[in-house]
């Protein structure tokens, strides 16, 4: 009855907590100094849980276009139906960014580097605005582990990660994580402002812990909660093997003339070399894409490689490659597709933890 009652801390059933669970999520607020952290089912199960959390009739979202496709769905399809409102605007803009925010909105949403753009917004500016217009930070840290990337000290508030990519360790499973920093004041949130007058900065855990996930049924289980504890044992060793092997592969490749563009932050000439650099350090992830010229270059290209995977998933152990206007995007329309900056000229890669030599002679040998 106690631990029904919420008078203890006992667990009661694995929907809503297991004592495995809650060991990967402790390990995880030990890594990130965070406030409390919650592990689901998926990174989009983080995702729909936390605007589940803050969102509610009448409410607006701001955000950008270039967002991955499912997240792009759930914003402007799924919450449409419960009169959420999302706007989507240009978030390197800190103007337009501003004149978005109202009193209506109920966070601003970002991906910290964009999937497959590759795009940059400088988190310190925008985190300003978000602090001067009394709106929360909601991040999807992914590309960047936290064992690199400090996204509270860039005035992030809930950090969302994809736990399937680098922590799980070979892509050995499928979770998501939601790290809530405690540093946002919920009295100024439509949806939680009452609930923080008791609960204080524990007002978001709150409501996601005793209503919305256990609700919704997308806690992580505890084979996979055990399994991604393993991955962060080696998730920093790996993730320095594949970023510094994806700079080196990237720098190779800018110099083949059968490559359009070659797209990765830390590039001399990206445009979001700078920022990326203050942000994510040397090493801005292990995912870059090329252009080649055409969907059918493209499929060619794919159909040759021969160690590099044809895969959806990120991060993996192994390299991977996807077309992501076919795959994705597919269901998007062309029109779409082109608002959100994702060309069939292009294929995203994933690096993994082959050695250099061999992913670039698999490269040449797609190339031709």
């Amino acid at each position: 009855q106690a631990a029904f009652s919420g008078k203890t801390q006992d667990h009661t059933y694995s929907r809503i907590s297991n004592p495995t669970v809650e060991h990967f999520e402790t390990q995880v607020k030990t890594i990130t100094g965070a406030h409390s952290v919650t592990a689901l089912s998926s990174g989009m199960a983080a995702i729909s849980n936390v605007f589940l959390t803050i969102a509610k009739s009448g409410s607006n979202i701001v955000t950008s276009k270039h967002l991955f496709g499912n997240t792009y769905s759930f914003f402007k399809s799924t919450l449409a139906a419960f009169d959420v409102e999302v706007r989507f605007c240009d978030l390197t803009n800190p103007d337009e960014v501003e004149k978005n925010i109202d009193e209506k909105t109920c966070a601003l949403f970002l991906e910290i580097i964009t999937n497959p753009q590759l795009e940059v917004a400088d988190l310190k500016v925008i985190s300003k605005i978000c602090q001067a217009k009394k709106v929360p930070l909601v991040a999807d840290t992914t590309i960047v582990p936290f064992c690199t990337f400090r996204a509270v000290d860039f005035g992030v508030d809930i950090e969302i990660v994809s736990s399937t990519k680098y922590i799980s360790g070979g892509a050995t499973s499928i979770g998501g994580l939601i790290i809530d920093y405690g540093n946002f004041d919920w009295k100024n949130s439509a949806r939680l402002g009452e609930l923080a007058e008791k609960e204080g900065k524990n007002a978001f855990n709150f409501k996601l812990r005793k209503e919305i996930h256990r609700n919704l049924g997308a806690y992580i289980s505890a084979q996979t909660a055990y399994m991604q504890s393993l991955g962060l044992e080696t998730l920093e060793v790996r993730y320095q093997r594949a970023s510094q092997t994806t700079k080196k592969l990237v720098e190779a490749l800018a110099e083949n003339p059968k490559i359009e563009r070659v797209n990765y932050p830390a590039l001399d000439g990206n445009s979001f070399k700078e920022i990326s650099h203050t942000q994510f350090g040397e090493y801005p992830g292990a995912m870059f894409t090329i252009d080649l010229a055409s969907k059918e270059a493209c499929f060619q290209f794919m159909n040759r490689l021969q160690v590099i995977r044809r895969a959806t998933n990120l991060f993996d152990n192994q390299s991977l490659a996807i077309h992501p206007a076919s795959t994705i995007y597919v269901n998007f329309t062309q029109k779409e597709r082109d608002e959100m900056n994702v060309s069939d000229k292009t294929i995203r890669f994933s690096v993994g933890l082959e050695e250099f030599e061999v992913l670039l002679e698999d490269f040449k040998r797609a190339l031709g």
